[in-house]
């Protein structure tokens, strides 16, 4: 069940519907495909309202989780279908699914079956049959879920390649922090039915809006925290400069610190000391576990090695801290940051 749900978007962008599930995300997408009747509210493409116009006649395509590809068709004609609908040329159809087929290479592929394709091969043969039709806006369902780690890492790459040659609107959903943040010219944050927030990736990240979006958008470390004045926060009972203004004085704060934001250094030099409770190495580098003095657990991804027991610093500049306001709307922090954006940016 979506609430109150309203957004724009641009021509000929990657959009990324993301949050956990059961958020809204597929019911957006049925919306938007008229697999699913609103109950209340509009949807227009190209400033037409396509409430009454039935799935078919909209120039909106959907790439399923599982692809929804025809076992009994050969590549050629799981390509085809949607022309061979329209009841287009012979000739007219055979060129388009070979041009398509060149696009995704796939050209040799015709007579293949589907059974006999790899994974990323019918991920290819669905992108195929959803573009051949030229729609305006591309939905995709989750559809790199189904692939392994290294696959869907190519498709990724796969994917936004095609979306800049394309230059069709593509609206994807996912519950996936990290291909949500390298895919999107701007991610939707999506919970409970409603957007927390919006913005490239850059912004979500940098600024989360409340602690949902800080969390559920990469890692990070939050504590409580007191907006002293502009540019001055308390938080574990010392002082820091930051970068953020537009508070009340003394507001009760959250403050976010993510882990690759936090530099080790000794007890004496840090910002704040901790002692190591754990660590993992990650391959690129080392998930430190730390608590500080007053017990707060503080999470950092270094390529440096600690020792387990030990008493280190933290390290970190003004930038690096991100203040959230408590329970902020999305326009209210939005007006904030137009507010100091020119101090914020370090222009």
């Amino acid at each position: 069940m979506l609430d109150d749900v309203s957004f724009e978007l641009e021509r000929g962008k990657f959009y990324t519907l993301l949050g956990p599930s059961g958020c809204g995300k597929t019911t957006i997408l049925r919306l938007i495909a008229g697999f699913t009747e609103p109950t209340k509210g509009r949807i227009y493409i190209d400033g037409q309202e396509i409430r009454t116009i039935s799935s078919r006649q909209r120039k909106v395509n959907t790439i399923f989780q599982d692809y929804a590809l025809f076992p009994h068709l050969d590549v050629f004609e799981n390509v085809a279908f949607g022309l061979r609908v329209r009841r287009m040329s012979n000739d007219v159809i055979i060129t388009k699914v070979q041009e398509v087929l060149r696009f995704v290479n796939l050209t040799g592929f015709e007579h293949r079956q589907i059974s006999e394709m790899s994974g990323g091969q019918q991920q290819r043969v669905a992108i195929a049959r959803a573009i051949v039709n030229q729609p305006e806006v591309l939905l995709l369902d989750e559809p790199l879920s189904a692939l392994d780690l290294k696959l869907r890492s190519e498709m990724q790459y796969e994917l936004r390649e095609l979306q800049r040659n394309l230059g069709i609107t593509f609206v994807f959903v996912t519950h996936d922090q990290e291909e949500a943040l390298a895919l999107s010219d701007e991610i939707l944050v999506l919970n409970n039915g409603c957007i927390q927030q919006s913005g490239t990736p850059t912004d979500i990240y940098d600024e989360p809006i409340n602690r949902f979006v800080a969390d559920f958008i990469g890692e990070s470390n939050i504590v409580a925290g007191t907006m002293i004045e502009d540019c001055l926060v308390e938080f574990v009972g010392h002082r820091f400069e930051c970068v953020d203004m537009g508070f009340a004085p003394n507001e009760p704060v959250e403050i976010v610190i993510r882990p690759e934001d936090l530099d080790l250094t000794t007890k004496e030099q840090g910002k704040l000391k901790v002692r190591v409770d754990s660590q993992l190495f990650r391959g690129v580098h080392y998930e430190i576990c730390c608590y500080d003095e007053e017990g707060n657990e503080w999470l950092v991804h270094s390529t440096e090695k600690a020792i387990v027991g030990d008493e280190i610093g933290l390290d970190f500049g003004p930038e690096d801290i991100h203040v959230m306001r408590l329970g902020e709307t999305e326009a209210e922090f939005d007006k904030r940051l137009e507010s100091y954006g020119e101090v914020h940016h370090g222009e």
